[in-house]
């Protein structure tokens, strides 16, 4: 893993929230991203672990095929809770299929389901984008859209 530099770690305090001194509390990070792409969502769950004060709580799994319609909605689920308990929602939307900072549906899912949670009960979830998604991806509008009210963030800054 690579040695990340104080100011890529200065640049995740700032977007998450937190000042350079006191940080006491412990951020629940949940990660979102492809599980088709668990090589990139270990390595980002590596990364943010590695950050003093941050603890990755949940990241996207691959599910057996022999289990997948018994554990979908289980696994589904656990993942929403951990959404709402979440001080951070990083999603990891790394290229896929020759689509830059490609976002799926679910990934779109979990990012909308983080944006209600603050709008409808307050919750203070900082949601971050490894990157701006390419405009070939269907929710483009909204990623931007979404970025300039404020209620997602973007960071340029993070390589893995």
């Amino acid at each position: 893993m690579k040695n990340y530099t104080k100011a890529i770690k200065n640049t995740i305090k700032i977007l998450s929230g937190i000042s350079g001194t006191g940080l006491g509390k412990t951020k629940k990070v949940v990660i979102s991203g492809s599980a088709s792409l668990q090589d990139d969502m270990n390595k980002w769950a590596e990364y943010w672990n590695g950050l003093d004060g941050y603890l990755v709580t949940a990241l996207p799994k691959t599910i057996p095929k022999e289990n997948f319609d018994s554990s979908y909605q289980n696994l589904h689920k656990k993942f929403f809770v951990k959404i709402t308990e979440a001080d951070i929602l990083f999603i990891a939307n790394e290229d896929k299929n020759n689509i830059i900072g490609y976002i799926g549906a679910g990934t779109f899912a979990e990012m909308a389901f983080g944006v209600a949670q603050n709008l409808l009960y307050n919750k203070k979830i900082k949601i971050i984008l490894a990157k701006m998604p390419s405009e070939n991806v269907q929710c483009f509008d909204e990623a931007v859209l979404w970025k300039r009210l404020g209620w997602i963030h973007e960071t340029k800054t993070i390589k893995i």
